[in-house]
C-alpha cells in the first residue's frame, strides 16, 4: 500500500506556502513563483547542489543550506534573498569566471548562457579574483558535437544526462578541485567512443557555451531541456526508444 506523503507547512520570505514532505525549498519557491538563482540544476534530473547558487538561508541553521537538495519541513522559516546571500552568489560567479577562460565575446552560447545571465542579474560587472588563465584542450573528435573545456563549470548536467535520461553512461568526470575535467568513457577523444549514441542531450542541458553542435557560430547556441522529465519517466516505465 502506497503511503500517503504528509504536507509541510513553512515560510519562505515570510510567505505561508505548503509543500509535500518529498520537495525541496527549491521545487516550493517555484510552486509559489519565488525566485532562487540555480546554474546545475535542471528539472528532469537528479539534484547535484554543487554550484552553490541556490544557497538561503534557514532560521535555526548557522550554515546555509542548498534549496535544491535540502527537503522541507514543518515550521521551516526560509529566507531566499538578503544581503549575506547576495555577497556569497555575486562571489560565487565570479570565482566560476576566474576558474576558466570565459570570453563572451567569441562564446557560442552568448546571450544564451545561463552564467552570463545571472552575472548580469547579480550585478557582477568586474572580477575580483586572480584569472588562472588554465591551459585547457578542446576536444572537436566528435563529428557532430565539440566540448571545450575552457568554457565547461564541472556542473555535471551533462554526466547526469547522459546516464539517467540517455542511459549511455558515456560522460563523467576526473580528478578533484580546479584539475576536474569531463571526460568521456576511459578519458579516450570523444569521437572514439563506442557508448556515445549522438543524442544531444549533453549540448541541450549544457548552461554555458561547453559542449555545442560543430559549425555553430557566436550567439547561436540555444538550448531546449524542458523534454528531460517527460523522457525519464517515460524511460522507467519501459515506453521510450527514440532519441531526442
Amino acid at each position: 500500500m502506497r503511503q500517503e506523503l504528509r504536507v509541510k507547512t513553512l515560510k519562505i520570505d515570510d510567505h505561508d506556502v505548503a509543500g509535500r514532505e518529498d520537495q525541496t525549498i527549491l521545487d516550493v519557491a517555484r510552486e509559489n513563483n519565488i525566485r532562487i538563482p540555480t546554474l546545475c540544476q535542471v528539472n528532469g534530473l537528479t539534484n547535484y547542489g554543487g554550484c552553490r547558487m541556490c544557497l538561503v538561508e534557514v532560521k535555526g541553521v548557522p550554515k546555509l543550506l542548498t534549496s535544491c537538495t535540502t527537503y522541507v519541513w514543518e515550521g521551516m522559516e526560509v529566507t531566499t534573498d538578503s544581503e549575506r546571500l547576495h555577497n556569497y552568489r555575486k562571489m560565487t560567479l565570479e570565482l566560476f569566471f576566474a576558474e576558466r577562460n570565459h570570453i563572451c565575446a567569441i562564446c557560442v552560447a552568448n546571450r544564451n548562457c545561463e552564467l552570463q545571465s545571472l552575472a548580469l542579474e547579480l550585478g557582477v560587472d568586474h572580477i575580483r579574483y586572480p584569472y588562472l588563465y588554465p591551459s585547457l584542450e578542446i576536444d572537436a573528435t566528435h563529428d557532430k558535437f565539440v566540448i571545450d573545456h575552457n568554457r565547461c563549470i564541472l556542473c555535471t548536467r551533462c554526466i547526469r544526462a547522459c546516464a539517467e535520461v540517455e542511459g549511455a553512461n558515456t560522460l563523467g568526470m576526473m580528478r578533484r578541485g580546479v584539475n576536474d575535467k569531463i571526460i568521456t568513457d576511459l578519458n579516450q577523444p570523444w569521437g572514439e567512443s563506442p557508448t556515445c549514441t549522438s543524442c544531444g542531450k549533453c549540448v541541450n542541458v549544457c548552461p554555458v557555451g561547453a559542449i555545442y553542435e560543430r559549425g555553430m557560430s557566436i550567439g547561436e547556441a540555444r538550448k531546449e531541456h524542458k523534454f528531460l522529465p517527460h523522457l525519464r519517466i517515460m524511460r522507467g516505465e519501459g515506453t521510450w526508444q527514440g532519441r531526442v
